[in-house]
């Protein structure tokens, strides 16, 4: 029975369009056009102004929503709450009820002010403001990195590989004969290189006097550095121990230097820095883990660097004065 009205119903439709078809063909005569009160008739007309009314009133009432909460603000307990905190971290006591008041009443300043600048659209190509968003954006990769345990042995292969690290730095012992600069000129590296043959024994003397030590224990290379010069340093922790070696030139002028002893750099035990390893590492995995998320970021982005055109040559003059 259904399937019989069905049919019925679909034959009925398909019998009925050639008539409207019809009516519409022989509505008008040749030439003439259809007017107003014809087209106010029209279904698909009633159709559209439906849709474009109901489309207004959406607008409007999703509108007024968006404004009614854009113009709300509210403090909540947990501003409250953070409020408080901040107050006795500073003054180490609760506010009162007047200066809690006040704090309140600040934070609502503050938020009224913020909602206009934006408004106003303060906050675009600002320097400050966009230098503090890339700051927060970098915090917030920082936090999102998962900070996992290391599994066993972890730290200790990544040790292995970076013991150097942790190794205390070489150090030397060594005395020297000064030859002047000031006082010899362009002869004080020949007078030392003809001292050196005479020499005997570290407890030899000669050459000029000088303005600090003659003789230094345990020092770093940066310790020597600092008194002699990269230079004389790196000279330094080249030689052997246990004669007169040189001419060493420093800023000074140049040296003949007995090596009592050099004690070479020595990695420490693994247990002995465990700790320190362990956090070095987790340093090591966040910034890796920073690196990644911004390069994922960046992924995401056509970077086009356009090189400013060189100057004219007028120009150019007129930059360099």
């Amino acid at each position: 029975m259904v399937n019989s009205r069905a049919k019925q119903e679909f034959n009925m439709s398909i019998h009925e369009q050639p008539a409207k078809t019809r009516m519409s063909e022989t509505a008008f005569a040749p030439g003439q056009r259809p007017t107003l009160g014809h087209w106010l008739k029209e279904p698909l007309l009633h159709f559209i102004l439906a849709g474009f009314a109901l489309f207004a009133i959406y607008g409007g009432l999703r509108g007024g929503e968006e404004r009614s909460k854009s113009r709300r603000i509210e403090i909540t307990s947990h501003d409250i709450q953070q409020i408080e905190i901040s107050w006795r971290a500073r003054w180490q006591r609760p506010p009162t009820a007047s200066e809690l008041r006040s704090l309140i009443d600040e934070q609502v300043k503050e938020e009224i002010l913020y909602r206009e600048a934006l408004a106003l659209g303060l906050e675009k190509d600002d320097t400050i403001i966009r230098r503090r968003l890339a700051q927060k954006m970098d915090f917030l990769a920082e936090d999102v990195a998962a900070l996992r345990e290391p599994a066993p042995g972890e730290v200790e292969a990544w040790f292995a590989r970076n013991q150097e690290r942790y190794a205390p730095p070489p150090l030397a012992t060594f005395r020297h004969l000064f030859f002047s600069m000031d006082k010899r000129g362009a002869s004080a590296e020949a007078d030392a290189r003809k001292d050196l043959a005479t020499l005997a024994g570290k407890d030899a003397t000669g050459g000029d006097a000088f303005m600090f030590q003659n003789a230094y224990a345990e020092q770093t290379p940066e310790q020597v550095a600092r008194v002699f010069g990269a230079k004389f340093a790196g000279s330094l922790f080249q030689e052997k121990s246990g004669a007169w070696r040189g001419p060493v030139e420093s800023g000074y002028g140049w040296h003949l230097v007995w090596i009592e002893a050099l004690m070479p750099s020595q990695p420490p035990a693994f247990e002995t820095v465990a700790e320190q390893a362990k956090a070095d590492w987790l340093s090591e995995q966040r910034a890796e883990a920073k690196r990644a998320t911004f390069e994922a970021f960046k992924a995401r982005y056509e970077v086009v660097i356009v090189k400013p055109a060189p100057l004219s040559g007028k120009a150019a003059a007129n930059s360099r004065k």
